[in-house]
């Protein structure tokens, strides 16, 4: 069954009704350096929201921090057990980090504008745990969270090509959720503005039937 991860989420009780409804992680937007999707939140806020939660439930920091002692701060700090590294993390400081976090999953996030996004994946198959296929927009700098799909055949191509598992993100809403799975065939799909109301919180219907719809596959 397809694994499914709500992401930017930004309070307690978002946090329980998605898991209630079947999400595998939920993750947490901290460490802006680039564009904000406006649901960024302290680390200290998403510690609140990891002691609440129920067992077996996957916590990601997803920042755009590459340093590895900002990042190893951030977890820390946090009391996350994964990290989606969505800025310009190089291999060597990915490694590093791991390193220093081993008992951590680390996922890093490879930007699909064309088919040169099959070889930056290879470059971090052997040093993180996982690829997150998303959507960048290079006009404004937004690298998630844009509601944009990219081009789902080159992702299909990556997903055969590496051996790590691979996430698909970029654009995913209710609607297209089974097309995409289809298409790509990912180990899991990840979801942010297409579940997520304008005021940053969560559109808990969507979210349910994305889920529903993800797991029935």
């Amino acid at each position: 069954m397809i694994k499914v991860k709500i992401c930017s989420i930004t309070n307690i009780e978002d946090a329980l009704a998605v898991i209630s409804y079947g999400a595998d992680a939920i993750g947490f937007l901290i460490g802006q350096v680039h564009y904000s999707t406006g649901s960024f939140i302290t680390p200290e806020q998403a510690a609140e929201i990891v002691d609440t939660l129920p067992p077996y439930c996957s916590t990601v920091l997803v920042t755009h921090t590459s340093h590895t002692d900002e990042v190893v701060e951030l977890v820390r700090k946090s009391k996350v057990n994964t990290i989606q590294l969505h800025g310009e993390t190089t291999p060597e400081e990915a490694l590093e980090i791991k390193k220093e976090l081993p008992y951590i999953k680390t996922y890093k996030v490879v930007h699909v504008f064309d088919e040169s996004a099959i070889e930056a994946a290879k470059c971090y198959e052997k040093v993180v745990d996982g690829i997150i296929l998303d959507t960048a927009i290079k006009e404004t700098g937004q690298v998630g969270g844009t509601g944009k799909v990219h081009d789902w055949s080159i992702s299909c191509k990556l997903v055969q090509s590496v051996s790590s598992p691979v996430i698909l993100a970029g654009g995913l809403n209710p609607d297209n959720v089974i097309e995409a799975i289809n298409a790509v065939r990912p180990y899991a799909v990840d979801v942010n503005s297409g579940v997520t109301n304008k005021d940053g919180t969560k559109d808990l219907k969507k979210a349910k039937i994305f889920i529903q719809r993800a797991k029935s596959l």
